[in-house]
């Protein structure tokens, strides 16, 4: 494997407080530290005007693969992770079968080592075929390199489910990634509850319902000393009891997604069904508190959710389309829209949102450029600007609002263990 050198980049890492102008080399798959510009390397390249980052990590996303891959496969969602800069991902099991044992798990790391993109680590379901019933094989998904547990986009509506799942994955040192939604609340629901679904005549989803289950679920991990993550935080009160369940010493995490940052429920004006997303687009109220809580720390991590779907389940028709937008590719640039260019958040500060802070949650041992650590890198390109065309996407899906937006922000280069996996096209 041959060396590389990284020179004139704008070195960040937030999980060693770096951020200096200089150089890195790579030997044998392995970050080998910062050097002089006059080092040797069989490969250089030039990163002047580029920040050279962590690879990015994302929390959790489907590629729906065995049994949806009509929306994506594994093969293109991590193609379309190393476009967006993400070197290493958890996979939801979401697909047929779920993934809920341990040959399932296997599944999913085989078809990625052939795909030969990004790291791939696949998130084991709570419970059998994610119907909430009876637990899934935890110890197996374990020994099928499960990294952590959920049931994917079907909250875990049984508390004693819930209690039970938080004990057990405990003795493995294993998070337990819920969404948190009361059902009944949300039955029907086709986007936030207030004064634009009342307008448009759309059923409501109200905030109350993920409140709700936000607070079951930190009295759980209370209750059992469990690790809770709690996915797609989108409302203000989430935020609030999360800061104070942090305050008081509970294993609770979250994330945000880059679309809950910058879109609102107004967007749904116009019935597109690329706004129709789970949880719903909120108020710009929400929007601040979740602001705030990247800021103060009460939201650890920043996710896209990709969740890609057919054309043929997006349809004109809001009511009968699915939830969910892809995300991967956007990642970067609307994290600078929303966060860098108004000053709510510094380079390091996100880039730890979207590194150490996600890799730490699911135990990796990744978003690091420490000596030693794997050679997971990803060079940005802040300045760039470029409208995005259908063109652009490396995902089998193309369900995103963005489309047609001008962008700001993309990743140039991608090494994914000392071996660039990807280029931006000039």
């Amino acid at each position: 494997m041959k060396s590389i050198l990284i020179k004139n980049g704008r070195i960040i890492d937030p999980s060693q407080n770096l951020d200096v102008l200089g150089n890195l080399l790579i030997e044998a798959g392995k970050i080998k530290g910062l050097c002089e510009a006059t080092t040797t390397a069989d490969e250089v390249i030039d990163a002047t005007g580029l920040i050279v980052s962590p690879g990015l990590i994302d929390l959790h996303v489907s590629l729906c693969e065995p049994g949806f891959e009509e929306d994506e496969t594994i093969e293109s969602g991590t193609a379309a992770a190393l476009a967006g800069g993400v070197t290493s991902l958890g996979c939801l099991p979401n697909t047929s079968p779920v993934v809920d044992d341990r040959s399932s798990a296997e599944f999913i790391l085989l078809q990625a080592e052939r795909a030969a993109n990004c790291h791939v680590f696949p998130l084991g379901a709570v419970t059998k075929n994610n119907e909430g019933k009876e637990l899934a094989e935890i110890g197996q998904l374990v020994a099928g390199q499960a990294v952590g547990f959920t049931d994917a986009d079907q909250p875990i509506e049984n508390a004693e489910i819930m209690r039970c799942a938080l004990e057990y994955t405990r003795m493995f040192d294993r998070p337990i990634l819920n969404r948190p939604q009361v059902p009944e609340l949300a039955d029907k629901g086709q986007m936030h509850e207030g004064f634009y679904s009342t307008v448009l005549g759309l059923k409501g989803i109200p905030a109350a319902a993920e409140e709700i289950m936000v607070n079951r679920d930190i009295a759980l991990a209370e209750l059992t000393q469990g690790r809770i993550h709690l996915m797609c935080i989108s409302t203000q009160n989430s935020v609030s009891q999360i800061r104070r369940a942090k305050q008081a010493g509970i294993h609770v995490t979250a994330d945000v997604t880059p679309h809950h940052l910058t879109l609102t429920d107004q967007m749904l004006e116009t019935y597109d069904p690329n706004y129709k997303v789970l949880p719903p687009l909120r108020t710009q109220e929400h929007i601040d508190a979740l602001i705030e809580g990247l800021k103060d720390g009460t939201i650890d991590a920043i996710c896209s959710d990709h969740t890609p779907h057919a054309p043929e389940k997006k349809t004109d028709e809001i009511l009968g389309a699915d939830f969910g937008i892809i995300g991967l590719e956007t990642l970067l640039p609307i994290c600078i829209q929303s966060l860098i260019i108004p000053g709510h958040l510094s380079w390091p500060e996100l880039i730890s949102k979207l590194t150490c802070g996600p890799g730490n949650i699911l135990g990796l041992p990744k978003g690091t450029l420490a000596d030693g650590a794997d050679a997971d890198i990803t060079l940005i390109n802040p300045e760039i600007k470029y409208q995005l065309e259908p063109g652009h996407l490396k995902s089998a899906s193309q369900n995103t609002p963005f489309l047609g937006k001008e962008l700001q922000g993309r990743a140039e280069i991608v090494i994914v263990s000392g071996e660039v996996r990807y280029r931006a096209e000039k």
